[in-house]
């Protein structure tokens, strides 16, 4: 057999996230955790691969998604066809049906972790990729719809984001859409010379989609097209209205977008977007909606249910653009040692620091001192303790502040200080950055 000894590099569309970024994700996922828990959502975990059928039947088989963007393959054990989740929804929906969550009360509930679409990689959108998804189940109000908008205007304003804006819409219920569906096919039937290749394959499957077009050969055609808004009853524009009214009562800026449809089949009455122009062609960083019909489509009893999900690369990406993140460094104290007496000693030291919380480095292996203080200053630690075998047996360090905050907590400039071992602990806590 003849070895392959090419270069070998993550597939494209599937990145790596290296230790040097990873401090801004961490930062991300801690505010998101305490922005759902101020609304009394709480953490599940569905698989990454589900039976195909959950995503053909939850998303629709002629959307994007399933028919172009899955990652599907038959399980080589028993032959079933098993896909890697394209998105949460539909995944979230199938576990509360199977551990039956619903059965006493409403479930608040969030998720996060990669998801997987087959598709032309560029900025904002990847083959492997990120999302937060959050999930209001057995709740049917116009209330919690709104709550879902206003609860992610906190975040921007946590996280210091600007430039990013609301887009609203309704969808209706399946008789109203049945309605407007004979109406648009019937208007897109008299326009089909217009229609692109994409529009012409959706024209008898999901016309509603060939609205959401991005040809500008066809927009002209797509904004005369019959609004399903035209077709509601009485109950769906209560509905709408009474999420405009707790939207603007919250005073969040909106637009109405009729041609919104948002790109799964699941979706009735309210849908919406925060859109933002910062992010080049991917403009959508949060999108969500209703979706009534899908618990009891997916086999499970009748629920209502409203849900939203956040692109992190997408929110990551626009964060950095709006603050200058600031991380954690690699760690808070960096252990400086010479000679095996002075290792045995920092190993000593070092427990002695994490027993109080603080972050340390202890240097492995030998080195000499300028080569260890130069591994310290790139760990972006506040203080370096330094341990020769000399100092030890007078029973004290050597202490240098390594930033200037540090030293300026403690009234001296950046120097080199002799501390005693019994007051370490102490001395440090009192000079590590803030």
């Amino acid at each position: 057999m003849t070895q392959d000894f090419s270069k070998l590099s993550a597939i494209r569309g599937m990145n790596d996230l290296l230790p040097d970024a990873s401090g801004a994700w961490l930062k991300l996922e801690n505010v998101l955790t305490k922005w759902l828990s101020l609304y009394g959502y709480r953490y599940m975990r569905t698989p990454v691969l589900e039976h195909t059928r959950l995503f053909t039947r939850g998303i629709g088989e002629v959307t994007d998604i399933v028919e172009k963007e899955m990652y599907t393959f038959s399980d080589a054990l028993n032959g079933d066809s098993l896909t890697l989740r394209p998105e949460f929804t539909a995944g979230v929906v199938r576990a509360a049906i199977e551990h039956h969550l619903l059965y006493d009360r409403p479930q608040r509930v969030y998720t996060s972790g990669p998801v997987f679409r087959h598709e032309r990689p560029q900025r904002g959108r990847y083959r492997q990729f990120h999302q937060l998804d959050v999930e209001a189940l057995g709740l049917a109000g116009p209330d919690i719809d709104a709550e879902m908008i206003v609860m992610t205007q906190r975040l921007w304003q946590m996280l210091g984001i600007e430039g990013i804006s609301l887009e609203l819409n309704t969808l209706g219920q399946s008789a109203e859409r049945l309605a407007h569906r004979t109406a648009l096919i019937e208007y897109l039937e008299r326009h089909r010379h217009v229609l692109d290749e994409d529009g012409l394959r959706r024209l008898y499957t999901n016309p509603l989609r060939v609205l959401d077009t991005k040809n500008p050969a066809m927009q002209d055609m797509a904004n005369g097209a019959p609004k399903l808004f035209d077709f509601l009853g009485i109950e769906s524009r209560a509905h709408f209205d009474a999420v405009c009214q707790s939207v603007d009562d919250s005073g969040i800026a909106y637009v109405i977008n009729p041609r919104m449809v948002r790109g799964l089949d699941y979706y009735n009455l309210t849908v919406f977007e925060w859109v933002t122009d910062r992010l080049g062609a991917q403009a959508t960083v949060c999108g969500g909606g209703r979706y009534d019909g899908l618990i009891e489509m997916l086999g499970g009893r009748a629920a209502p249910a409203v849900g939203m999900a956040i692109g992190l690369e997408r929110l990551l990406d626009l964060w950095s653009q709006c603050v200058q993140i600031v991380v954690e460094p690699e760690c808070q104290v960096y252990v400086v040692h010479q000679g095996e007496t002075a290792h045995r000693e920092a190993l000593s030291v070092s427990e002695r620091l994490r027993d109080a919380g603080i972050t340390v480095v202890l240097h492995a292996g030998q080195a000499s001192f300028k080569s260890q203080f130069k591994r310290a200053d790139a760990s972006g630690a506040a203080i370096a303790v330094i341990l020769a075998s000399d100092e030890i047996a007078q029973g004290v360090a050597s202490v240098k502040l390594l930033r200037a905050k540090a030293g300026e907590l403690e009234g001296v400039a950046l120097s080199q200080q002799i501390v005693e071992l019994d007051q370490l602990v102490h001395f440090v806590q009192n000079n590590i950055l803030v």
